[in-house]
């Protein structure tokens, strides 16, 4: 589904500068404070990330968002809730390879990548082996992935990759909302919609070792 442009929304983001990074030395500074590093690939409106920072003050969290105009929702989300252990990068996850630092993150999320069904563009999968090189890279000694998805084939094949990668599975659940570890899962917008619609989460937690 094509995201709606928002209304003024170079001048609404502008608003919300103290919650971008814009610049890769703005990262290596958070890096450099030691705390533990929690990285959410494609946050979408923010849900999520903010939850998470709510409940982990001693962490500090990077969102990252493709779409410009879904950033907004994300940005002007952090802004109004005035939280202090978030920050936001409008970019591809390919532009920030130069960007995140060896062995920085402690827990990279996934959350309902976009599942690109057709065979011929699997490499375009969040979950394909050549990105899991790029976050093997950047994730700490033993340190995690987190994938979920409403989409079984795509749960199917990342199970596959991220085996094949080297990383050790658990957790994996094909009914999380019914599973013993729902009363951790955060909710997402999309995961309430498409799970009222009848669709069922899968969730995997993969350990680098």
């Amino acid at each position: 589904m094509r995201t709606r442009k928002k209304k003024n929304g170079q001048q609404r983001m502008e608003l919300c500068t103290d919650y971008l990074i814009t610049a890769p030395q703005a990262l290596r500074e958070i890096e450099e404070e030691r705390k533990p590093l929690h990285l959410e690939i494609g946050c979408g409106k923010g849900t999520f990330i903010l939850e998470m920072a709510k409940r982990n003050p001693d962490c500090f969290f990077i969102a990252v968002e493709r779409v410009f105009d879904v950033a907004l929702l994300a940005a002007e989300k952090l802004k109004a809730a005035e939280i202090n252990n978030v920050r936001l990068i409008v970019s591809s996850v390919e532009k920030l390879t130069e960007w995140i630092g060896e062995e920085s993150i402690e827990c990279i999320y996934l959350n309902f990548s976009d599942p690109w069904p057709k065979t011929r563009h699997a490499k375009r999968r969040l979950t394909h082996r050549d990105y899991l090189a790029f976050y093997k890279k950047w994730l700490i000694a033993e340190g995690t992935i987190i994938f979920k998805t409403d989409n079984r084939p795509l749960f199917d094949f990342s199970l596959d990759e991220l085996k094949a990668s080297g990383f050790a599975l658990k957790d994996i659940t094909y009914d999380l909302h019914n599973s013993v570890w729902e009363k951790d899962n955060i909710h997402t917008e999309y995961e309430d919609t498409f799970s009222k619609k009848g669709f069922t989460i899968n969730r995997v937690v993969a350990k680098l070792f």
